[in-house]
């Protein structure tokens, strides 16, 4: 099979097409020919020599990735529920850049029928990663929440989820994606100097808890918004956690709740924006694209 790795850290230029021996499904375990790929800032911190946590080995040449949509092909001993042309959606560590991946059934979900390649290779993470943050910091109906880099593919998702759960948001973004925070269900409202005055304006009863994808200035501004720090939850600025006293978060990914996640966007309370996609062999420039940063929406990896 063809795959996008890497065999020394470094620039996006690392990344190489190459020929890898198919993986075969073994017991328990499903064989996906994969149609999308999503692209994720984890990637691209391992991609440059970042060290991933424990648990997680780097073998080189790397394949990386970590969500996908796909078919099945192949179907290992003892598994139900999956049969060869299921269409899926899953989430596995490492190895996703591929034409197939070989995955536990358990880490997999039926892909609504309406739901393009695109959308299902690229939910798993950002999907998984909002709905903990906002179950962490007990999002529920009544809250005014907001969320930082909220037109990102893990806000946009955060920002819908927080909705569809009966909160108020307000969402920081550049002026750019205004109008697209607005489409969503957001209060927009923009970064820089002022930023609290600009929040409290917005929500003169208080903010009760914030989700934070942005980490620095922003992040220690919603210390100043919210009492209790329990209820601020930091996807990125892990460094600054410790110093504020408020949750870092890590995603927590299962099939049961990406199976919620695809069933709100068959009943059409969730959608997510595909800002880019690239055919594998330009996995590279896929990566270019996520490293501008402050973009909208969601990068993705795409198969013939």
């Amino acid at each position: 099979m063809k795959a996008a790795a890497f065999s020394s850290p470094g620039t996006p230029d690392v990344l190489q097409t190459m020929e890898f021996d198919d993986p075969q499904a073994g017991a328990g375990q499903v064989r996906v020919r994969v149609k999308a790929a999503g692209v994720q800032p984890f990637d691209l911190a391992l991609r440059s020599g970042w060290s991933p946590p424990p648990g997680v080995t780097v073998q080189l040449p790397q394949i990386p990735g970590n969500e996908f949509a796909g078919i099945v092909d192949q179907v290992g001993e003892g598994v139900t529920g999956f049969s060869v042309g299921s269409e899926v959606i899953g989430y596995k560590m490492l190895t996703c850049y591929a034409e197939y991946v070989t995955v536990d059934a358990s880490q997999v979900a039926a892909k609504p029928q309406s739901m393009p390649w695109e959308v299902g290779g690229g939910l798993s993470g950002a999907g998984q990663a909002a709905y903990t943050g906002l179950k962490e910091i007990g999002v529920r109906r009544g809250d005014t929440v907001l969320i930082h880099a909220a037109a990102g593919a893990v806000g946009t998702i955060a920002v819908q989820l927080a909705r569809a759960w009966g909160a108020t948001v307000i969402g920081t973004a550049s002026e750019r994606n205004h109008d697209y925070l607005r489409s969503i269900g957001a209060v927009p409202v923009a970064y820089g100097e002022g930023l609290a005055d600009r929040v409290r304006a917005l929500a003169p009863h208080g903010i009760d808890a914030v989700l934070d994808g942005a980490g620095g200035d922003a992040l220690r501004v919603s210390v100043e918004l919210v009492r209790n720090r329990e209820r601020i939850g930091t996807l990125v600025g892990f460094d600054l956690a410790g110093e504020l006293g408020i949750r870092p978060i890590r995603s927590q990914r299962s099939a049961a709740r990406l199976a919620e996640l695809a069933e709100l966007y068959e009943q059409g309370k969730l959608r997510l924006h595909i800002r880019s996609t690239f055919p594998l062999h330009r996995a590279a420039d896929a990566h270019r694209e996520v490293e501008t940063g402050h973009g909208r929406g969601k990068v993705v990896l795409t198969f013939d």
